[in-house]
């Protein structure tokens, strides 16, 4: 089959790879009909690299038809239409039992210190084949295939395998009380949606991002939102003086500003193999402007909720503002399994209240893969969402 491989710092390149099989009974394959390309696959392609080895297959927002399935299967068979979660969970263990997937103690990477196995995502979650490819083996499947309807488009539903419950859940821990205000920072996908459903959960929302397509698309959903420039007064202007309730960080360490850091990431992918790997383990080499401007807007007791994907261990915090400020931080990874329930039917809606249908900028063929992901990373002609379509 074709798949997305991972070739070096800033080279991925289309493969002819092995075809997935059956390895536990507990599997399942499934034939990919829509992949997308996610914000946080651009930390693979330029930072986070000493994890990654030749010939990684790439990709964790996947959906599509199951083609086999192995004896131990029941929930699922050929011919069901799916998506696959980015998480693989157990749901059965402490952590699954209390909502928190993406620590499932049966999946946890523990020689690497990491929790749940993720699709296409290093040696730091796994190295899991992914699934920006024509076909994908499904681990747990039972569990972890999301069976859904044949009538809707996959836009519809494709977004529940990461960035739909990823903002939705940056909004739930947001904590904000009814009628409360939330900021988004950065209007990436995650972004996107994140302030849509904090608008349709009847909060008053803000959104800050640079880029002038990504506020025009936030803004065509009624979204007020600023440049940087200006942006903390732009949004103290707008409550009251105290800056919002809570902050949702949909950045990460693909922000902006400190050159400093910057040069660490771009130098460390360029080391040999361990001395990277210490340097990205080690050293705070994490761009931050976009969580210190969270920071500083957020009102006194108010929540940061971060949805963007931070990956340096010894990053600095200042944690004396922190504590003056008495400000709430809530993070982690998704745990998708815990909000795909509640989405559903959101998704399913007619209406398409969070707008699943108008997020991709870019749907094309999987060949076009390695051009997508530079256009994706440079921000140009618009792009925001890109669906590959194997």
């Amino acid at each position: 089959m074709r798949a997305l491989t991972w070739q070096g710092t800033n080279r991925v390149a289309i493969e002819e790879v092995p075809d997935p099989r059956i390895e536990e009974p507990t599997d399942a394959v499934i034939r990919i009909t829509s992949t997308a390309i996610c914000g946080s696959d651009l930390h693979l392609y330029d930072v986070l690299t000493p994890f990654l080895h030749r010939g990684d297959i790439l990709g964790h927002e996947s959906m599509g038809i199951v083609e086999e399935v192995g004896s131990a299967v029941t929930n699922v068979q050929p011919g069901d239409r799916v998506v696959v979660p980015f998480v693989i969970a157990c749901g059965q263990c402490f952590m699954c039992d209390r909502g928190l997937q993406s620590q499932c103690e049966t999946t946890q990477v523990k020689d690497q210190g990491s929790g749940a196995q993720l699709y296409g995502y290093t040696e730091l979650y796994g190295s899991t084949p992914g699934g920006q490819a024509e076909r994908l083996r499904v681990l747990r499947a039972d569990y972890n295939l999301l069976k859904v309807g044949t009538e809707l488009p996959d836009d519809r539903y494709l977004f529940l395998s990461d960035i739909l419950p990823t903002a939705w859940q940056g909004v739930e821990y947001a904590g904000v009380e009814p009628g409360g205000s939330i900021a988004v920072v950065g209007l990436g996908p995650v972004g996107q949606f994140a302030a849509r459903i904090a608008k349709f959960r009847g909060y008053e929302v803000f959104a800050v991002d640079p880029v002038p397509e990504r506020r025009a698309l936030a803004e065509k959903h009624g979204i007020p939102t600023s440049d940087l420039d200006g942006a903390d007064a732009w949004l103290r202007q707008r409550t009251k003086g105290r800056g919002p309730d809570a902050v949702i960080d949909a950045v990460g360490m693909e922000a902006h500003g400190n050159p400093v850091a910057a040069f660490v990431q771009n130098t460390s992918v360029r080391l040999p193999e361990p001395i990277a790997k210490t340097l990205m383990q080690t050293v705070g080499v994490d761009r931050l402007a976009a969580l210190m401007f969270a920071f500083d807007v957020v009102r006194r007791g108010g929540t940061v909720s971060l949805s963007g994907v931070y990956g340096g261990v010894a990053d600095p915090f200042p944690m004396l503002k922190l504590f003056d400020k008495q400000v709430a931080i809530r993070m982690g990874q998704c745990n998708v399994h815990h909000w795909r329930d509640e989405l559903l039917p959101l998704v399913e809606d007619p209406a398409d209240p969070l707008g699943t249908e108008d997020l991709v900028t870019h749907s094309v063929g999987l060949d076009e893969a390695p051009a997508m992901y530079e256009l994706f990373k440079k921000k140009e002609d618009g792009c925001i969402k890109v669906v590959l379509r194997p």
